[in-house]
């Protein structure tokens, strides 16, 4: 269950419009960030509000865990917070920005960076050095669970396959070649999907 109270950020739906809409993958994602993360740009906005309302656009950092020519993969459980999702496989880690992020993603990328990683380390713990770069974002108007949320889709690359989970809705957690990962391809949420079908170029 959510609580009553969550609150997450939002962008407009027309600002998204106004920078230029797309499906799938865009690999321009600064142009969109610069406005997403100016003041005034982003708000939060009560969650229960945020799943129906598709004036509005969720922001959520979409993370892609990748050692070597591996990613990882894990499958969402009962516990999972989007219940739309439940026993998908993903290769996206993240979630939804909160009021409790500190309020600090209006001020620079790089205090969205900060709660990012925060975010993450929320779900898995990383054991490894990483580096976090940002290369896409994603937009899928196609599901009812897509038309109200706004990937931002990161690459952590890990100097070590050290990761375990740390929320209980994240079930067999590995990693995974390309090709294990297309094996797997229908029962993934789209997102992954998506995320899947360009996984090389997400990964240059």
């Amino acid at each position: 269950m959510n609580p009553p109270d969550e609150n997450v950020l939002v962008v407009r739906r027309s600002l998204f419009d106004e920078l230029g809409g797309f499906q799938g993958l865009n690999f321009e994602p600064q142009k969109y960030l610069d406005a997403f993360l100016s003041r005034g740009n982003n708000f939060f906005l009560a969650r229960p509000e945020a799943e129906i309302n598709p004036a509005y656009k969720q922001i959520i950092p979409y993370a892609l865990i990748a050692f070597e020519n591996k990613m990882a993969y894990y499958v969402r459980g009962k516990k999972a917070g989007e219940q739309r999702l439940v026993a998908k496989g993903s290769i996206g880690i993240g979630g939804h920005m909160n009021e409790t992020d500190e309020s600090l993603f209006a001020l620079d990328e790089a205090a969205y960076r900060a709660g990012v990683e925060r975010e993450v380390n929320e779900e898995i713990k990383i054991e490894s050095p990483f580096e976090d770069r940002i290369v896409a974002l994603l937009n899928d108007d196609t599901t009812e669970v897509g038309s109200v949320h706004l990937g931002i889709v990161h690459v952590f690359k890990l100097a070590g396959p050290k990761i375990e989970k740390r929320e209980a809705m994240i079930t067999g957690l590995t990693f995974l070649r390309k090709e294990e990962l297309l094996a797997r391809r229908e029962t993934m949420e789209t997102w992954s999907q998506i995320c899947v079908d360009s996984l090389d170029r997400l990964l240059q």
